[in-house]
Order: C-alpha cells, then sequence, then structure tokens
C-alpha cells in the first residue's frame, strides 16, 4: 500500500448509500475525482489540498480520516451473507450488531468471517474469529504482530464477548508471548460466557467464487457485484450509484478484499432500471475469471501492468484458473497473503539500480492452493518476467491434478507429495536467499558455491548486508 494514502475505515466494509454519499461529497471538496478500495474493506485516497480536519467538518456522519497506520479496519464476511453459503446461525443482523458494539478504533487487524464462504480472508488478521457451528460462539485464532506463528485461544468466545475481548487484547498484547499467557490474564481480568472447545476448527476446501454482475438472491431479489481492473472508482458514477439504491430502498452497500463491492437486496422491479443505468454509463458487469481472481497492492501501475501481461498469456493459451486466485506483493516472505498464489517482486538491489536493472519474482502458493492452510511453500525464485506464465501454467495444472483429492473416501490412503527440505542462507535485514546450488549469476558466483566458501566481503545482493548477516533456514520447495 502507498504510505502516502489516507484512509476511511469502513468498518466491516459495510456503508449505507447516504453514508457513501456523505464520503464522496467529502473527498469532492478535496478536489478528488476517484477513490481506491482496500484489502481490509476501507477506502484510500491522497489528499494534498485540504487538511483532514477541514473534510471531517464537512461530513453529517461525523466521518473521520485516518493517515496514522497504526490503526487497522475491521474486517468481516457480511458481504457473503444471503448470496454465498452461510453458517446455519449466522446471519446478517449478527454481523451489524456486533459491528455495531466497536467504540474504538483497533490497532490490531481483527477479522470476523463465516468458515463456509471464500470471499473474504479469515486467517490474515491478528485476531481471527471465526464462526464455529454452536450458535453464537466463535473459534479464534491469534497470531499478534511479534509473533511468529499463530495459535488457537483455548475456548470458544461468545458473540457480545467479542468486543470486550478485542479491548482488553489490544492493552496487553505488547507483553504477551503466547497463547497460553494471554489466555491467562484474559480469564483472570474478564467475566466472559466462554464455552469449552469439543473440536477443532476445520475450514472446508472452497473454490473461489464469480463475484460479479447481476445475480439471484432468493424469490423476487437480486444482487450486484461490480469491479473496476484498476481499482480507481469514479466518484461520480458511485454518487449516482448511491442515489439509485436510495430510490430504491436498497440500504447497504458492501466493500470486498478483492477491491470491488457488491450491493445487495434488489427489488426484482428495480432490475430494468438498474440495468439501463449500468449499461447507459458503459459499465462491463462480466469480466473473465482470469481477471477478477487477483489481489494487488493498491495504486501500484507496473503490479497492473504485470497482472495484464500473465492475464493475457493465460488467455492466449486458454488456460482455465477456475477456483485459482493470484496475487502479486512487494513484501517478500510475508505470509499475511489471502490469494493461492503468490508472484512475490524482489526489490532491486542498491547495487545495481542505476543500473536500470530488470526485477525478478519468485512464486510461492499456499499448500493444497489453499491460503486456510497457512503453510506458505517456495514454487520458483528470482526468475525473470518472461519466465513467469509458463510457471503459473504448470502451477495451475498441479492444482488441478490434486483437486478434489482432499474428500476422498477414507480409508483410501493418498501418496501425498511432501516438501522437500532445502537449506539455503538468508538475509535476516530483507529475506533474500543465497542458495549454494544456484550460486548468484549476478555476482559472477558459479553454481554449487558453497557459502562459507564465499570471500568475506560478500554482501547482500539485495541491501547490501554483510556475510555475517545471513543465516542458515530451512525451506520448503514442492
Amino acid at each position: 500500500m502507498n504510505d502516502d494514502l489516507n484512509r476511511i475505515l469502513i468498518k466491516g466494509g459495510i456503508t449505507s448509500p447516504g453514508e457513501l454519499k456523505d464520503i464522496i461529497t467529502m473527498l469532492e471538496a478535496a478536489g478528488l475525482s476517484e477513490v481506491y478500495f482496500g484489502s481490509r474493506q476501507d477506502l484510500l485516497f491522497p489528499l494534498e489540498n485540504l487538511r483532514k480536519d477541514q473534510l471531517e467538518n464537512i461530513s453529517k456522519y461525523s466521518t473521520d480520516v485516518i493517515s496514522d497506520r497504526t490503526f487497522q479496519n475491521i474486517v468481516c464476511s457480511y458481504v457473503s451473507v444471503d448470496i454465498f453459503d452461510t453458517t446455519h446461525w449466522l446471519k446478517g443482523s449478527t454481523y451489524l450488531y456486533l459491528l455495531e458494539q466497536f467504540d474504538f478504533l483497533p490497532k490490531l487487524k481483527i477479522n470476523i468471517t463465516d468458515p463456509k464462504q471464500r470471499l473474504v480472508p479469515i486467517f490474515n488478521g491478528n485476531l481471527n474469529f471465526v464462526a464455529s457451528e454452536q450458535e453464537d460462539y466463535w473459534y479464534l485464532n491469534v497470531r499478534l504482530p511479534h509473533w511468529k506463528t499463530s495459535a488457537y485461544y483455548p475456548v470458544l468466545v461468545y458473540s457480545w464477548d467479542i468486543v470486550h475481548l478485542c479491548r482488553a487484547i489490544e492493552e496487553v498484547f505488547h507483553t504477551m508471548d503466547n497463547i497460553d499467557q494471554l489466555f491467562a490474564i484474559l480469564n483472570q481480568g474478564l467475566n466472559t460466557n466462554n464455552k469449552a472447545m469439543d473440536k477443532k476448527l476445520a475450514v472446508p476446501f472452497l473454490t473461489f467464487p464469480y463475484y460479479e454482475g447481476m445475480n439471484k438472491m432468493g424469490i423476487d431479489q437480486y444482487w450486484l457485484g461490480l469491479y473496476w481492473r484498476n481499482n480507481r472508482y469514479n466518484l461520480d458514477f458511485l454518487k449516482a450509484m448511491c442515489g439509485f439504491c436510495l430510490d430504491n430502498s436498497i440500504g447497504k452497500i458492501c466493500i470486498t478484499p478483492w477491491k470491488s463491492f457488491i450491493i445487495k437486496g434488489i427489488p426484482k422491479e428495480s432490475r430494468p432500471e438498474l440495468e439501463r443505468f449500468l449499461g447507459q454509463r458503459g459499465i462491463n458487469v462480466r469480466h473473465s475469471q482470469l481477471e477478477m481472481n487477483w489481489h494487488l497492492p493498491v495504486d501500484d501501475q507496473e503490479a497492473l501492468e504485470l497482472k495484464k501481461y500473465l492475464v493475457n498469456n493465460f488467455d492466449q493459451n486458454d488456460i482455465s484458473t477456475y477456483g485459482l486466485t493470484f496475487g502479486i506483493s512487494n513484501d517478500v516472505g510475508k505470509q499475511s497473503h489471502f490469494s493461492s498464489i503468490v508472484i512475490e517482486r524482489n526489490p532491486i538491489s542498491t547495487l545495481v539500480a542505476e543500473y536500470d536493472a530488470k526485477p525478478t519474482y519468485n512464486v510461492c502458493h499456499f499448500k493444497d492452493f489453499d491460503p486456510n492452510t497457512a503453510q506458505y511453500l517456495v514454487y520458483a525464485q528470482d526468475v525473470d518476467k518472461k519466465e513467469l506464465p509458463n510457471l503459473l501454467i504448470e502451477l495451475s495444472k498441479h492444482y488441478f491434478l490434486q483437486l478434489g483429492q482432499q474428500s476422498e473416501k477414507k480409508g483410501k490412503k493418498l501418496e501425498e507429495v511432501k516438501p522437500k527440505s532445502h537449506m539455503v542462507h538468508q538475509c535476516r535485514n530483507c529475506l533474500t536467499i543465497y542458495d549454494e546450488a544456484m550460486g548468484e549469476p549476478q555476482s559472477n558466483i558459479d553454481k554449487n558455491t558453497k557459502f562459507e566458501d564465499l570471500p568475506e566481503e560478500y554482501t547482500c545482493l539485495v541491501c547490501g548486508a554483510e556475510k555475517g548477516t545471513f543465516e542458515l533456514v530451512e525451506l520448503a520447495m514442492v
């Protein structure tokens, strides 16, 4: 994300047409004509001509403009209710009530989700509340910012204790080193209605849904999903859409983490008017799934161009990616992604930046191509852009080969392809890897050159750190 962008935190990604129209008025007052959608269901925009307090005074809804990166939006899967499969007791009103209770801006990333949907990421927050089969009770998966791995809270959390628990964790999380310590402190200080966990959370494997266009919802309603490939949403269009919703008694607009938005509960009799509305503005409501299953950094033209290049290659080769999702990331080694396959863009070394060096990429994916496994695997490293299409096509074929094996009958044991253990040396500063088997052609270091045989003056190709900064780590390869 561009750190110069300001945010408006749309709690849970849910807003009303009136509130969104009010926000648009604020943004227009700042001289803006477009707004970005963020990965955490928020709005992002540059702010140059006006101070944020001047904008906030314009708002009738007391909307806050957030420039401080320490605050986080709350993510929830309300957007999936009534249009995708849902845990039996979880209703839209449950999400709305929970979100209404949050009377503080959290500094931890909080996710409140249904495990039976795939549109909203389940485990990429710090506090991940996941609905259980027991009515009004949630699993809590915790990964605090300074923890290397996640852990489950040892009991189920009652719906109406979620906000109190989040506030309490906010106050103490800096000093908590593990889940047992956290539970002991909270259990002693809070009077909560916990329930024993009778079984571990099992998140079902689900293919990624198509979320665009006009779709049936119940007997006499529709839902509409709209997606802009460049994530630049025109304020004039959004304001007109808010007007349509207000005129047709549509109460909610939802922003998705895939930088699209969904409007639910469109009356059957309003559909012809909505189709005219979209047609007159030339809005495309049926993008190819090849294009829609991508997650890109906000306001990153280079990432957008790379996506276009790769999607075009998929199209020319007539490749199916149904059920797969792809992400482009500038954060090498980060494991909070929520797409099945991730193309990591390696930083350009300061040593070669002046020579206009081409970027290299790592291709990674989650085990079983399911982000909910949280097992991040490296498929290829330091590859050129022109190598990416074939690598991704190989991976997509591998995905379809293993698809469905998770649901084989019990007793029929499958031969599992286990990741191979591979030891490499990794820079502690920027996570760049030196692989003895590959050497380092950019530094004229031949293949099979042992790390200890490198000269003492050897430095990291990317950040220039000294040889002693590297440490031996185990890499999972497939």
